[in-house]
């Protein structure tokens, strides 16, 4: 049996990185040529259950409330947007955040809501969380401690709750029955990190796409011999590592293309975007529903974007004090 992390305290966690799509906070892209993509899994021959089919009254919402191009939709509930999502039957599901801010405090982060709002939706339906927090690895601690001060001028910026809130999401989702773990780095993992200069931040990158693809396969692996194969695989981290189509350049940093060929185009990607978090600079601008989304007008709404089949982007109401 996986020993789960979340059942022993206190922890160690070493934070990764991760940001808006187009652009992280890294040096540059990595020179390392891509890793080699997983053995596929074939589609499996059953669908998920019923439940994770749109509600009626979702797929009237869908209809009559259209916001525009690029497939946006508006609802009144998170529940009746996911079902959307759903609906798709994937095997994994890689999402995606933009990490909570130093001076955000006061508004509840895309950790807090996907805990409190969606993951409760995948009870039933999903059975392993890979959270985005590398583990320390006991065998390399000098290792440990240098990959997590090359880290600091991803993290610092960072509001100091995230570490906290990512360890409630798992304790979450072991309650509801997903066995929730971390990304477990090999001690050549940590040390190709502290060996690369000035490409670290890149290599990191690397390196997180790299553990979480590994693990999602291989619980796809594991459901499939115990005859679970149409429970999903859910990843949750920074909105870097889970583009179905990266951009140039930047192909070894996502997980994505990988995950879905090993789920024969089974795999969906999820933007979780707090409104607040938006601003008006390149980040955000260059990203396809940015000029789609008008926070005047739906910013009371949940809001739905699929800018490709097999992505979408939900946008979480305003926060109401």
């Amino acid at each position: 049996m996986r020993r789960s992390p979340w059942l022993f305290a206190p922890l160690l966690l070493v934070a990764c990185a991760g940001s808006p799509k187009p652009d992280s906070q890294a040096g540059g892209t990595p020179s390392a040529a891509p890793p080699a993509g997983p053995t596929p899994l074939p589609p499996s021959a059953t669908a998920p259950d019923a439940k994770a089919a749109p509600t009626p009254d979702a797929k009237a919402a869908a209809a009559a409330n259209g916001c525009g191009e690029l497939g946006c939709r508006t609802f009144a509930t998170v529940n009746e947007a996911i079902a959307v999502v759903l609906a798709k039957k994937p095997l994994v599901i890689g999402i995606g955040e933009a990490h909570a801010q130093k001076g955000t405090e006061d508004i509840p982060s895309t950790t807090k809501r996907f805990t409190e709002q969606i993951l409760p939706t995948l009870q039933g339906r999903a059975s392993f969380l890979a959270v985005e927090l590398m583990l320390p690895n006991p065998k390399c601690q000098k290792e440990t401690k240098q990959v997590a001060k090359q880290q600091k001028p991803v993290t610092e910026p960072q509001a100091e709750t995230n570490q906290n809130e990512y360890v409630v999401l798992g304790k979450r989702a072991k309650a509801l029955g997903i066995v929730p773990d971390l990304l477990r780095p090999s001690c050549d993992d940590l040390t190709r990190i502290t060996q690369a200069g000035a490409g670290d931040i890149g290599v990191m990158l690397e390196t997180i796409a790299k553990l979480t693809r590994e693990t999602a396969v291989a619980e796809l692996g594991r459901n499939k011999q115990a005859g679970k194969q149409d429970l999903m695989v859910v990843a949750y981290g920074g909105a870097l590592h889970n583009d179905v189509a990266p951009r140039p350049g930047r192909e070894t940093w996502t997980y994505g293309p990988d995950l879905a060929k090993a789920t024969g185009d089974r795999y969906l990607e999820l933007d979780l975007i707090v409104p607040e978090y938006i601003k008006d600079t390149d980040t955000w601008t260059s990203l396809p529903w940015f000029k789609h989304y008008d926070r005047d007008k739906l910013g009371d709404k949940v809001v739905l974007f699929s800018p490709t089949p097999t992505s979408y982007v939900l946008v979480f109401p305003k926060t109401t004090r």
